[in-house]
Parts: C-alpha cells; structure tokens; sequence
C-alpha cells in the first residue's frame, strides 16, 4: 500500500514529468523546434489548432502535459502496491511501464489523435521515445511508488 498515494504522485509526477519535458525540449530543439512550439504542440492535443495561434498556449501544453503524466503516474501509483512483482523489482518494472506507456502513446493516442502524423520509423527517433518513456518517465514513477510504499524509515533495495 501506498502511505501516501496524493503525495507520491505529486512527487513522481513533477520529477517524470519534468524529466519527460526536458527531454523533448531537447530533441525537438536538436530538429530546430523551439520549446514554446513544443508545448503549443501538446496543447493542440485536446485543443485542436488553436493553440498553434499564440504562445500563451504554451502554459496550456505545459498544464495538459503534466495532467497527462499525473494520470500515468497515477495509475501506476495505485496499482503497482497490489502486484508485488512490480514493488520488488522497480527499475525493471519501470522499463516495462515505459514500454507499456510508449505502446499506448505512439500506437493508440497518437495515430487517433493525429492520424497524419508518421509515426517514429529511424532507429534514432524510436530510440528517443522509448529511452523517455521507459527511463526518464517509467523507472522515476516506478521508484517513487516504492519510495512510498516503504515502511517509514526502513531502507529500500532496489533490484532490477
């Protein structure tokens, strides 16, 4: 169980999903994409394309992004502490969240969403996406869930 779900997910949402931003502001900058077009980018998830009009909607993308990752981490959050394979083994739990979350994200939601948009075909932009989701998104969500699901003041081993 989690001693204290709202406050792990918190946590693990501002660090993956922080992580997660920071990583695509990066590689879409490496593309010559600024970060506030990021952001617009994910706001016209929801949104459609008005947000592409004006960089105030940056702060949106920036919001539906981190409400995203709080539903992701969420779900891991209050699931993982009733398969106890994933409490015990969180870098590998978490490297298979990521896989799991990079599956629906690329091959659910993407093409539904934006079914112009090709999906990630080189080595290089596969490999991008899978290292965000499965280490810098899946292994921080999963830790924190063990950090919480850990007795106060007993010390966690961490194995893969």
């Amino acid at each position: 169980m989690i001693a204290n779900a709202p406050r792990a997910i918190m946590v693990a949402t501002l660090v993956a999903g922080t992580l997660d931003i920071l990583s695509a502001f990066v590689f879409a900058g490496i593309a010559g994409m600024a970060p506030v077009q990021v952001l617009r980018f994910v706001a016209s998830g929801p949104f459609g394309d008005a947000p592409t009009a004006t960089a105030g909607w940056a702060l949106v993308g920036l919001a539906v992004h981190y409400a995203i990752m709080a539903c992701m981490v969420a779900a891991y959050i209050l699931i993982a502490p009733r398969i106890t394979i994933l409490m015990r083994h969180p870098i590998a739990a978490g490297i298979a969240y990521g896989v799991l979350l990079w599956i629906i994200m690329y091959w659910i939601v993407r093409p539904l969403r934006f079914p112009e948009m090709p999906l990630p075909s080189t080595a290089y932009g596969i490999a991008n996406a899978l290292f965000s989701h499965c280490i810098l998104v899946g292994i921080p969500i999963a830790l924190t869930a063990r950090r919480y699901a850990t007795r106060a003041g007993a010390p966690a081993s961490v194995t893969a």
